[in-house]
């Protein structure tokens, strides 16, 4: 391997451009990778972040986003990334990526910080699919040049339920514009709580909105009757796009929100340059799974890893597929609290929860 030298770049001080144009040109590079995600998180939740970056011959070869993340009464330790499902190192080759995650686990000890969490992902169709039960997984979608090519790519019961929206009087609007994230935050909040999960706080996604950008992200919101029923937040990285949170009110559901939802997410996707959807985390054969799956998605299974600081090997288990013991208690408990109390405690909450 060539001479490489490292350095530290603060992405919320720093320029990115370079940095940003090598994650889009990158075959595993994500929208969570460009800078405007750790300016999210530091924006929204006051987290401080880094990004290793590996130069070779004065350009950049490599590169490893990190948040630095702690917990009341514990210590803090390095994510790659936080509140999503991807991060970890993008190189020019295997060796330097190594070398990148190699070069923040030896910084671990001198910066104060208790260990490295990496959240990569494995090759798509990689293990096989008898391998993958219980497992977390991407869900990736190849898409066409067009929407009209997308169509003709459903199956006919697929193309019959994306009718069948249509039919029951539902709308969808597609907008980058700061006033949507209102309506996708009232959907998403509900659907929070319906689920038993805290919520991320409104100002999470204005930041999101705000350093994302028009040209990487939009909003595609379902109303019936002038009510939003259904939103999704879709975030694009040169050729890749990425749904992180999409919502529909369960009341609702006899009208298959989640079908005009996204059908219009992938339209949009492929008229935006996108050729890979990213349905995002799912338990491999569980219910979102084939959800997902019915769009024609195949799985990729993550590989995440948790290094201790000092630590030779990695720790097991990282990616895990089932709830602890406590939580269907906890989820019940939080679905009975008020709406209000739920948006008001769970983001205090949420920052702490980095899944």
């Amino acid at each position: 391997m060539d001479a490489i030298e490292f350095s530290y770049l603060d992405p919320t001080r720093d320029d990115t451009h370079e940095l940003d144009r090598f994650v889009q040109a990158h075959p595993q590079g994500s929208a969570y990778h460009l800078a405007a995600w750790c300016r999210a998180v530091s924006a929204a939740y006051g987290y401080r972040s880094q990004v290793l970056v590996a130069r070779r011959h004065g350009r950049v070869a490599g590169m490893l986003p990190l948040c630095v993340i702690s917990r009341p009464f514990g210590s803090a330790r390095w994510v790659s990334l936080p509140f999503c499902d991807l991060g970890g190192p993008l190189a020019e080759d295997e060796a330097l990526a190594a070398a990148l995650a190699a070069q923040a686990r030896a910084a671990l000890g001198a910066r104060q910080l208790s260990g490295l969490e990496l959240r990569c992902s494995g090759a798509p169709g990689e293990p096989a699919a008898a391998h993958l039960a219980g497992r977390k997984v991407r869900m990736l979608l190849d898409l066409p040049a067009s929407a009209d090519e997308l169509m003709k790519s459903y199956t006919p019961k697929l193309r019959s339920q994306v009718r069948k929206a249509a039919k029951n009087g539902l709308l969808a609007e597609v907008s980058s514009a700061p006033a949507a994230v209102g309506d996708f935050y009232d959907v998403y909040a509900r659907n929070m709580r319906r689920l038993g999960s805290p919520p991320h706080s409104r100002a999470w996604f204005e930041a999101i909105q705000r350093h994302y950008g028009p040209d990487n992200l939009y909003f595609v919101l379902v109303r019936h009757d002038g009510k939003t029923i259904g939103a999704g937040c879709v975030l694009l990285c040169g050729e890749r796009a990425v749904i992180p949170w999409a919502s529909t009110l369960a009341d609702y559901n006899r009208l298959a929100p989640n079908m005009q939802l996204y059908d219009t997410v992938l339209a949009t996707a492929c008229e935006r340059g996108a050729r890979q959807f990213d349905f995002g985390r799912s338990t491999f054969g569980e219910g979102t799974y084939k959800f997902k799956e019915q769009w024609g998605a195949q799985p990729c299974p993550l590989a995440w890893q948790e290094w201790k600081a000092g630590a030779s090997q990695p720790q097991p288990d990282a990616v895990k597929a089932g709830p602890g013991r406590l939580r269907p208690l906890v989820e019940q408990v939080w679905q009975q609290l008020p709406l209000g109390l739920t948006n008001s405690l769970g983001p205090r909450l949420r920052r702490y929860i980095t899944l």
